[in-house]
């Protein structure tokens, strides 16, 4: 198993090749006299042109061949969570590139807050061995004499009980990067936290979900919350066609193809050093969906018309609403591929599902429409009705919230009114009210999920049931044959209508 030696450089090691020490060549390079590595890997957030100084006298010092320098931005050099963030991206892509590998980690170049971040890897996910250089040059073992799991978890878990209950009353706070999805419904509060806790991983994200729900808000926040410093790309793979979907992600050179008149750099290297959100990723070519697997196992692309591949830093984010499962049984989508891709997955909840969400984003909806149409001519600021906000409630939303959208901006418009009533939104409904046409039967084995089918059917007679009845659930109940309105009632919060208490 080769033998690699990974350290942050530090000021020390810059002051002695600049010749400013008063003796020893920096923690660094007494280290590489000390003993020999196969392979050297430095991190540092010094300046480019110091740290490429440093790195050139490091290797006329040594007969080390195989050093490589990495520079990262670390807004502060004393931040746990960044340095843990960048330190684990470097040890994964090691990882992945050349397998198993003996790691030396090396504590004393870099700030204390970096040594405590090796310590607590080499004890955890990626375990090392640890040295440290003395004041007199020499080089030592550090021995951290405890055991995460057996030392240190069992107090932290302690200490974590009396924090939960002091947490568990506080009210719920957003992320500042999701503060733009319109939420309040725990349901959401949950994706929401899970897509913050994989944000700070360099890993790939699977985010699913029907038509509308809010799959690119969310890659977007994911990359905010990231720290990458580059650009979210996004890409819609279903509007791109078949014979021009990998020059468009990963480029090609001049003369490719017919038409290819000059170089193209592709959305991949766009994208460099931040994030590519591939939204609707079943609709991906196969020959393209082998690009997209070289990039995510080997960390590079090929352009059209070229032969050698080109190193990537990029993150990807895919989206779909398809069921990439049953695509890969088709055939029409690559199971390993599948497997690169769903490493973190975030299920989006429908909107019919976000209890207490639709009059919060109706709100919010009309607010930019109305912001957004404030300088037209004659505009009459618009508000909807307490009836239009209950039928709003009701309503399932087959197209979610860019179907709410779109139906609140018609209304808007289209309305003669300041306030919007209830057959304002079911004139404007692309399948209006109760004439929408009845579920299609799926035939017996072709996918028949027949818990969901009912499941749909039932959601579709209580709406129609609410509407006609105009909300009263007595009336309703009678509508459907129900017996008891409190029956009626508990189905209503099943399928996560909203349900008043008195009727």
């Amino acid at each position: 198993m080769k033998k690699w030696l990974i350290s942050w450089v530090g000021d020390t090691d810059h002051r002695a090749a600049e010749g400013q020490l008063a003796r020893g060549v920096g923690p660094i390079a007494a280290a590489l006299q000390s003993e020999h590595f196969d392979a050297v890997h430095l991190l540092t957030n010094y300046p480019h042109e110091r740290s490429s100084r440093y790195f050139e006298w490091l290797r006329t010092l040594t007969s080390h061949t195989h050093i490589g320098l990495t520079h990262v931005a670390l807004i502060s050099p004393i931040d746990h969570a960044a340095i843990y963030r960048e330190v684990t991206a470097q040890l994964a892509r090691i990882q992945e590139q050349h397998g198993a590998v003996d790691r030396t980690f090396h504590l004393s170049p870099g700030t204390p807050a970096m040594a405590t971040i090796w310590v607590l890897l080499a004890k955890s996910r990626f375990p090392a061995r640890l040295i440290q250089t003395q004041t007199d040059g020499s080089v030592l073992e550090a021995n951290v004499d405890f055991d995460l799991a057996s030392d240190f978890l069992p107090e932290y878990l302690q200490r974590s009980d009396a924090r939960v209950n002091r947490v568990v009353d506080l009210p719920y706070k957003v992320p500042k990067e999701f503060a733009g999805i319109i939420h309040d419904s725990k349901v959401m509060q949950t994706q929401i936290a899970r897509a913050q806790r994989i944000a700070v991983h360099n890993l790939p994200v699977l985010i699913l979900g029907e038509t509308g729900t809010g799959k690119e808000l969310f890659a977007e926040a994911i990359h905010a919350a990231s720290g990458r410093k580059g650009k979210c790309v996004p890409v819609n793979c279903g509007t791109v066609s078949s014979e021009l979907i990998n020059s468009e992600l990963f480029g090609h050179k001049a003369g490719a193809f017919t038409g290819a008149n000059k170089d193209r750099k592709g959305h991949f290297r766009e994208a460099e050093g931040g994030t590519l959100f591939l939204d609707e990723i079943g609709d991906l070519p196969l020959d393209a969906q082998v690009g997209l697997l070289r990039a995510l196992q080997q960390k590079e692309i090929v352009p059209l018309g070229q032969s050698t591949p080109v190193p990537i830093n990029v993150r990807i984010i895919a989206a779909t609403h398809h069921d990439l499962q049953a695509k890969v049984i088709d055939g029409t989508f690559r199971e390993d591929l599948f497997h690169r891709l769903a490493v973190g997955i975030l299920q989006l909840p429908p909107l019919r599902e976000r209890e207490g969400d639709v009059q919060l984003l109706a709100d919010h909806l009309m607010d930019l429409i109305n912001h957004d149409s404030a300088q037209a001519p004659e505009w009459q600021e618009k508000y909807l009705s307490a009836s239009a906000k209950k039928f709003l409630q009701y309503y399932p939303w087959p197209g979610n919230i860019r179907e709410l959208n779109h139906t609140l901006t018609r209304a808007a418009v289209w309305g003669r009114d300041a306030e919007l009533s209830v057959d304002d939104i079911k004139d404007n409904l692309l399948t209006l009210g109760t004439n929408r046409p009845a579920l299609a039967l799926t035939p017996i084995g072709q996918g028949l999920d027949l818990d969901g089918f009912l499941l749909d059917i039932e959601r579709q007679y209580l709406q129609q049931a609410m509407e006609t009845a105009g909300g009263k659930k007595k009336k309703a109940a009678a509508l459907l044959g129900i017996k008891n309105y409190q029956t009626l009632a508990h189905r209503l919060k099943k399928h996560g209508f909203m349900v008043e208490d008195s009727d």
